[in-house]
């Protein structure tokens, strides 16, 4: 066994013993971080497992105790669009470039569910963990990366409905579905991005929690669910480029619908707001992840 005292004045003395004759073993030492932008990486790798647990627990704590179980996954999302069909497609006569307006929203509504489920669940994640953030130590990162990455298996199983819409529909895939998981991956970034800020905030702010879902709203129409974006006026179209999943939704649709490709200035505006959320966001989270444990 073995023991090491590090004081908190920096000087080197270290203490250490061996019980009866045993080989000594590593000793390992938790310390600040230092540093504008520190994230131990390496610490979030060697804790690989802990974050595949975390998003099993999640996925299990989801369904446990349902009738109907996964098949929420599928029925939230298609619910939504008969909804959405018959408010906006059939009594407002919203245009859905030439597609039917069931599948029109239908391809939006998956990207939106997983970035609006990954929202409100990473950003409720630290506060939800908090016995277990106060009790052991492991990278905080993991925990609203695995409250992000746990809708995913929503999505999949909702994405085997889509493929059905489709084939019912006579909508034969092209090569352009091959950058389905390139969208897939902007919207996970954004959502995590969204996710690190709301989450650390809300372990501070308890405000936060309750200002998550009237976000989602918001977002939700403010993103082109439940109309095109050619209905945006030319003029406008860079400022609401700003909003990434405008881009996501937008290149769904080609990828999988066959519509005319995306602005390149548009996917590239989406693309740099996301980054710079995304790292903004990793900023922010390394420099208050050492007071979780204390406020939360």
């Amino acid at each position: 066994m073995l023991l090491k005292y590090i004081p908190t004045n920096g000087n080197s003395e270290q203490f250490e013993t061996s019980l009866l004759g045993k080989a000594r073993k590593p000793t390992v030492v938790v310390e600040p971080k230092k540093g504008l932008f520190q994230l131990e990486l390496q610490a979030v790798w060697e804790y690989r497992e802990l974050l595949y647990f975390l998003i099993w627990r999640d996925v299990k704590v989801r369904y446990k105790q349902t009738v109907i179980g996964a098949a929420w996954a599928i029925l939230q999302p298609v619910m939504t669009m008969v909804l959405f069909t018959l408010i906006f497609g059939k009594l407002a006569k919203i245009p859905s470039d030439g597609l039917p307006y069931s599948l029109f929203a239908f391809t939006a509504l998956l990207p939106w569910n997983y970035f609006s489920q990954a929202i409100s669940r990473s950003g409720a994640s630290l506060v939800s963990a908090a016995n277990l953030i106060s009790k052991v130590y492991f990278p905080r990162l993991l925990v609203p990366v695995s409250a992000a990455t746990a809708p995913l298996v929503d999505f999949a199983i909702a994405f085997v409905v889509l493929v059905g819409m489709m084939r019912w529909y006579g909508i034969a895939p092209s090569w352009a579905m091959l950058a389905v998981p390139l969208f897939l991956l902007m919207a996970l970034f954004a959502a995590l991005a969204v996710g690190l800020w709301l989450s650390a905030l809300n372990v501070r702010y308890r405000d936060v929690g309750h200002a998550i879902p009237f976000l989602i709203q918001f977002w939700k129409f403010a993103s082109p669910v439940a109309y095109p974006v050619s209905l945006v006026p030319e003029k406008w179209r860079l400022l609401y480029s700003l909003n990434p999943m405008a881009g996501v939704i937008e290149g769904f649709r080609w990828a999988l619908l066959g519509k005319e490709i995306p602005e390149f200035g548009v996917m590239a505006v989406s693309a740099l707001v996301v980054l710079a959320m995304f790292i903004g966001g990793l900023i922010y989270f390394s420099r208050v992840e050492q007071t979780f444990a204390d406020v939360v």
